[in-house]
């Protein structure tokens, strides 16, 4: 493949050839936003030569996350930000929320050009219109990467962890574990698709594995305590002899609680996701008795090493297996 030239960067950045030539040859009178689109397609497209020192600084990483009263949320923010500042002062690694059930509101941060942006994460969910705004944001030339989960199901690349295994080993677990045979239910959150990627694991093992354990219902929760809470107890009435319990999302708080409070709380078996204090103590006090943990350090992680080699400011092509998920018990905290 011949090397890149200035028309190719130009087509890529959508400015003239002339801009791109005063860029990449330091002779100033560009605007700063067109300054880092030409240096953004410059290295996207492999230009073989170091680009001007005065061009620091001006690369952006916007990363849009949901939920930011969540402990996963926080953690991934968190790990965000301590990367972030073991970067090259070139990279600005911004990040920010939105609400999860305003899709509009969603599609439009996405599409913001109040700032320039040399790449975007996505830790958001799936929608019509926000798939839509992904869409436009990649034909613009801006690389997007989803992590967590995916805000569009065929653009952008994805980071996360095998939510079908997951759901999967969950299933597993109840099956072999469980303390009594019975019916066995799951709680989500359907509007995201690792939640159903999830439940569709753990529907696929009990059809494999029929047993004297059977999973019989699905309930619905937002994430959101009171909902889990009304659904876990509208389960326990519904099914005296509950074998096991999945929670595919989040909301462990209120579902731990009304475990704690009910006569055969401590009966089922519980598997759920993300170590926080609660699932932690949870875990000790025999009240869950799994928690998969998906490493949001590591989503972080490998979603800017990612980032940063579709910006061309990395030479190593990240691994693209799977983020491993760790799985604890109170034997091993």
């Amino acid at each position: 493949m011949s090397k890149p030239n200035y028309r190719d960067i130009a087509k890529l950045a959508g400015v003239g050839t002339a801009t791109v030539e005063r860029v990449l040859n330091g002779r100033g009178g560009v605007r700063p936003d067109l300054v880092e689109k030409v240096v953004v397609a410059a290295r996207a497209l492999n230009y073989p030569r170091t680009l001007p020192e005065t061009h620091r600084g001006l690369l952006r990483i916007d990363v849009l996350m949901v939920r930011p009263e969540t402990t996963f949320y926080r953690r991934l923010s968190q790990a965000f930000q301590r990367i972030a500042e073991t970067l090259d002062p070139l990279v600005v690694v911004h990040r920010s929320f939105t609400e999860e059930m305003k899709p509009e509101e969603i599609a439009r941060r996405i599409l913001s050009a109040e700032v320039s942006r040399a790449g975007l994460i996505l830790a958001v969910p799936n929608h019509p219109l926000i798939s839509a705004a992904v869409e436009a944001v990649i034909v613009r030339g801006v690389p997007v990467v989803h992590v967590v989960t995916r805000a569009s199901h065929d653009l952008g690349e994805f980071v996360g962890i095998d939510n079908h295994a997951a759901g999967r080993t969950a299933a597993l677990f109840i099956a072999r574990m469980a303390r009594k045979a019975g019916p066995v239910v799951a709680l989500c959150h359907p509007i995201y698709q690792v939640h159903r990627d999830r439940l569709s694991g753990f529907s696929d093992y009990f059809e494999g594995h029929p047993g004297d354990r059977r999973f019989e219902w699905l309930g619905f929760t937002r994430d959101e305590e009171h909902y889990g809470a009304e659904a876990l107890r509208w389960a326990l009435d519904m099914y005296p002899d509950m074998a096991g319990l999945y929670n595919a999302g989040g909301a462990n708080a209120a579902l731990i609680d009304v475990l704690r409070r009910h006569k055969r709380g401590t009966e089922i078996f519980f598997v759920g996701h993300e170590l926080t204090d609660y699932t932690r103590k949870a875990l000790s006090d025999g009240i869950m008795d799994v928690v998969l943990d998906q490493a949001p350090e590591a989503q972080a992680r490998r979603s800017l090493d990612l980032m940063l080699r579709r910006i061309g400011l990395s030479e190593m092509e990240p691994d693209t297996a799977p983020i491993r998920f760790i799985t604890i018990t109170a034997e091993s905290l």
